[in-house]
C-alpha cells in the first residue's frame, strides 16, 4: 500500500525565493506560505507571519539561509515563533550550516561558533508533534552531529546523489576517478562513491605555505572529479588541480555542495588556463543552490553548473 503523503506548508526567507518555488513545483503536497519581512526605522525586524491562524494543526516547514550574521536574527525570530502556533509538526531546513568550519578550539580563547549555532538551534521550541526536525546538507565536520541537543532531531542529508546522477550523463562517464583534497573529505564521502576509483591528496605545511601532494591513487588518463563539502577561497582546489594535471589527469572537474566563495573568489575559476589558451583549468565545477547569493552570479558562468537541491529537500519534507 502506497504511503499517504502529508501536506506541508513551506515558509522561506527572502533569499530562497527561487529554491522555494522549485520545491513547491516538485510536489503538489507542498504549499508556499508568506511572511512580511519588514524593518523598523532603527533597522530591527518588524515581521508578520501571514495566515497564522490557518496553519494550526498543519505540518509546517521553514527554509533558511544564514548567509550573513545580519539575516540570522530575523529568521531565528520566525523559526522560534512558528512551532508555537499550534502546528502539527515543524521542520527547519538549513541547507548550509554556515559556521561549520569554525569547530576547533586550538588554544584557550578560541570561540567554536559552530557549537554556538548548534546550541541556539537546539532551543527551537517543541511543537505539538514533538521536537523540531532539522535538515542540513553536508555539515562540515562529522563531530558537529553531536553538537545538537535533544530538543531537535537533526537529519543529515547530502548533495552527493546529485553529483552521481550528473556523472552518469557525461560522455566519459566510464572514465571517472574521484579525488579528495584531504583525508577529511575522503572520510566524509568515500562510502557514497565507492564504485569509482579514488585518488586522495594531502596538504603538508612547508614553512608558511600549504602544499598539496598526491597521497594515493592514480589519475593518469582519467577525468578526475575533486569532491569536497564546501569551497571558500578555492586555493586548495586549484593546488589539487595542478597536482592531478601534473600526474597525467586528462581533465579535472570539481563538485562541492556549498559554493561559499567570499569576496568573489569564484572569479579565478572562470579565467582561462594560461596565456593564449581559451581552455579553463576545470572542465566542470558543480555546486548546489545551497548558497543563493553565489548561484545568482554563477548561473551562466562556465565552468560552473548548478545542481538543485529542490528534489532532495522535497523528499526530506516527507520524512
Amino acid at each position: 500500500m502506497e504511503e499517504k503523503k502529508k501536506q506541508v506548508l513551506l515558509f522561506h526567507c527572502v533569499e530562497y525565493e527561487d529554491l522555494a518555488q522549485k520545491i513547491a513545483a516538485e510536489s503538489e503536497f507542498i504549499q508556499l506560505q508568506s511572511i512580511n519581512w519588514r524593518s523598523f526605522d532603527d533597522g530591527f525586524p518588524n515581521l508578520f507571519i501571514n495566515n497564522a491562524h490557518s496553519i494550526r494543526g498543519q505540518h509546517v516547514a521553514f527554509l533558511a539561509s544564514f548567509s550573513s550574521p545580519s539575516v540570522i536574527f530575523e529568521q531565528l525570530s520566525v523559526i522560534f515563533a512558528l512551532p508555537r502556533l499550534f502546528v502539527a509538526s515543524f521542520t527547519f531546513v538549513l541547507p548550509f550550516f554556515p559556521t561549520g568550519s569554525f569547530e576547533r578550539m586550538e588554544e584557550e580563547g578560541d570561540v567554536a561558533t559552530a557549537f554556538t549555532m548548534a546550541r541556539i538551534l537546539s532551543n527551537i521550541p517543541i511543537s505539538r508533534g514533538g521536537p523540531t526536525s532539522l535538515v542540513i546538507y553536508d555539515i562540515h565536520a562529522l563531530q558537529e552531529r553531536f553538537y545538537f541537543g535533544d530538543h531537535v532531531l537533526p537529519c543529515f542529508e547530502t548533495g552527493i546523489p546529485l553529483l552521481k546522477q550528473r556523472l552518469l550523463q557525461l560522455p566519459d562517464a566510464d572514465n571517472i576517478v574521484i579525488a579528495f583534497p584531504d583525508d577529511g573529505a575522503w572520510k566524509r564521502f568515500y562510502k557514497q562513491l565507492q564504485h569509482y576509483p579514488m585518488v586522495v591528496c594531502t596538504k603538508v605545511r612547508e614553512g608558511e605555505k600549504r602544499i598539496v601532494r598526491l597521497k594515493e591513487g592514480n589519475p593518469e588518463g582519467c577525468h578526475v572529479v575533486i569532491v569536497d563539502d564546501l569551497v571558500q577561497s578555492g586555493g586548495t582546489l586549484i593546488e589539487c588541480q595542478k597536482v592531478l594535471a601534473a600526474h597525467g589527469a586528462s581533465k579535472v572537474s570539481a563538485f562541492v555542495t556549498h559554493g561559499v566563495f567570499p569576496k568573489r573568489s569564484w572569479e579565478q575559476f572562470t579565467r582561462s588556463n594560461g596565456e593564449g589558451s581559451s581552455e579553463k583549468a576545470f572542465a566542470y565545477f558543480w555546486i548546489t543552490d545551497s548558497c543563493p547569493q553565489t548561484v545568482k552570479v554563477l548561473a551562466d558562468e562556465a565552468p560552473f553548473e548548478v545542481l538543485s537541491l529542490a528534489g532532495s529537500i522535497t523528499d526530506a519534507l516527507q520524512i
